[in-house]
């Protein structure tokens, strides 16, 4: 494939990640082995609650997805979506030993395959700067429409670049999403901003916007 051919692809679906195994040693690393501790306290942000339809946009290997499926209960349903076919195989594992049942989906995050106005909550966790801006736009067009009236939509993203090495460093590589520009994106399509900072973690800030009801 040629280097435009790489170019056109990354600019429709975005960075693809392909080594789950080694993402997960990183998000262990960065979070010093509190990585439950960490998925915990973004839920806590996002007011998930029993009973509710959570979407994880950029899901991953599935690590959130599962935890949120604890939270949700049986009563709760927990969807993820993921471009990266290697990263929802190693979700599909992990929630086969977890014993939850949360259902992953392979698709552009640009393109969510969903009926309208089913979810409760939906989270992007540090994957919006794998995407264009252009991209990033038409992400949150689609949770939009995918999310019920008044429902929830938290962002986490890196601040702005560090120095330095470690598994910190490597996540960071890719880039980074100001506070304002995700404002300003989410307010463009539609969100209304509840409470956007820093969430107490390395260089990470976050946006919770709410979809209104004439949306």
């Amino acid at each position: 494939m040629s280097t435009t051919d790489d170019s056109q692809r990354l600019n429709k679906v975005g960075l693809v990640l392909h080594n789950a195994a080694f993402y997960d040693l990183t998000v262990w690393l960065m979070t010093l082995g509190r990585e439950r501790h960490f998925r915990e306290a973004l839920l806590d942000r996002a007011r998930v609650s029993s009973g509710e339809a959570i979407l994880d946009v950029g899901c991953g290997t599935g690590s959130l997805a599962i935890v949120a499926k604890r939270r949700a209960g049986a009563l709760g349903r927990v969807s993820g979506v993921d471009a990266s076919a290697e990263m929802l195989a190693r979700a599909e594992k992990k929630a086969r030993k977890a014993r939850e049942s949360v259902e992953f989906k392979q698709a552009p995050v640009q393109s969510l395959p969903f009926p309208d106005r089913l979810f409760d909550c939906a989270t992007a966790t540090v994957m919006m700067h794998h995407l264009s801006r252009k991209s990033r736009g038409e992400c949150a067009t689609e949770v939009l429409r995918v999310l019920k009236p008044s429902g929830r939509f938290l962002v986490i993203e890196f601040g702005a670049s560090i120095g330095g090495h470690g598994p910190l460093r490597h996540f960071h590589r890719r880039g980074h999403v100001e506070l304002g520009e995700i404002v300003q994106l989410l307010e463009g399509v539609g969100f209304k901003i509840d409470q956007r900072g820093q969430i107490g973690f390395r260089n990470m800030h976050f946006v919770l916007a709410t979809k209104s009801i004439a949306a």
